[in-house]
């Protein structure tokens, strides 16, 4: 007797790389979807206020072309680039140390506390006349007060991550003979780059906020300056290009930031 064996084919699995570029279609059309309805929405309410309160999409996307034939914007997206990337990098080179610093020792913690709580409740607004009298109308006016804005973001979040580090974690690793530089570099600093990464986005953001003010008071060029500009000249689509420009230049930035920091720092449980 000849015994016949029935083999049932199964489909092979999908493949990921298919599965990730319909994710990716997914997100892009959900995406269109939602830019589309804003388009929708601020096209009626130009409708209904007129042009002299809220400039269509068709006119601002005009006057952004005037602005860029003549080299306006994008020398005002450049300058304001510029200025945003140099203060929030000082306010991490700065921030992340101290944070740390906060965080391990309760000594300096309580030492730097009472400032780190005074100064951080005062808008840089505030600050904007003092640093153009002490530094003039120069970059660095407008770099310190963005350094202000960012510093104390990042020290909060890197001192909470520090703090957030499990007794557990520290005790067995001394029981094991690591030194205090030596746990630092591998236990505290791991479990603290999250809250790095988030106090790093929640500056990038407030940078913005900083930024307009700023060149507002002592800039020629800038978004900020551009802005207050287009409100002399009552022009109202020069001041949705500004408006628009630093929307979508804090989505960029915010956008690369957690695409390098998710890739560079996945290992340290950074997933954004």
């Amino acid at each position: 007797m000849t015994t016949v064996t029935t083999v049932t084919a199964t489909a092979p699995p999908k493949p990921r790389a298919g599965r990730r570029a319909v994710l990716g279609l997914r997100s892009a059309g959900l995406y269109a979807v939602s830019v589309l309805v804003g388009l929708g929405v601020w096209q009626l309410l130009a409708l209904h206020y007129g042009p002299s309160l809220v400039a269509s999409p068709h006119e601002t996307l005009a006057a952004a072309g005037d602005l860029a034939k003549d080299g306006t914007l994008t020398n005002s997206i450049i300058a304001s680039s510029r200025r945003i990337l140099i203060g929030w990098g000082l306010g991490l080179l700065v921030g992340v140390p101290a944070g740390l610093l906060v965080g391990q020792s309760k000594a300096v913690r309580q030492l730097l506390e009472p400032y780190i709580e005074f100064f951080r409740f005062i808008p840089p607004v505030a600050f904007v006349t003092l640093a153009v009298v002490w530094l003039g109308i120069g970059e660095s006016s407008k770099v310190v007060l963005i350094f202000y804005t960012a510093v104390f973001i990042v020290i909060l979040n890197t001192s909470a991550g520090v703090m957030s580090v499990g007794e557990s974690k520290l005790r067995a690793a001394a029981s094991l003979g690591a030194s205090r530089a030596q746990i630092l570099r591998g236990v505290v600093l791991p479990s603290t780059v999250p809250y790095i990464v988030t106090g790093a986005r929640l500056a990038m953001g407030n940078s913005f906020l900083t930024i307009v003010s700023a060149e507002i008071v002592a800039a020629q060029v800038g978004l900020g300056s551009l802005i207050w500009t287009s409100r002399n000249y009552g022009r109202i689509d020069w001041v949705f290009v500004g408006i628009i420009t630093l929307g979508i230049l804090g989505f960029v930035f915010d956008r690369v930031l957690r695409i390098v920091a998710s890739r560079v720092l996945r290992r340290y449980g950074v997933k954004l």
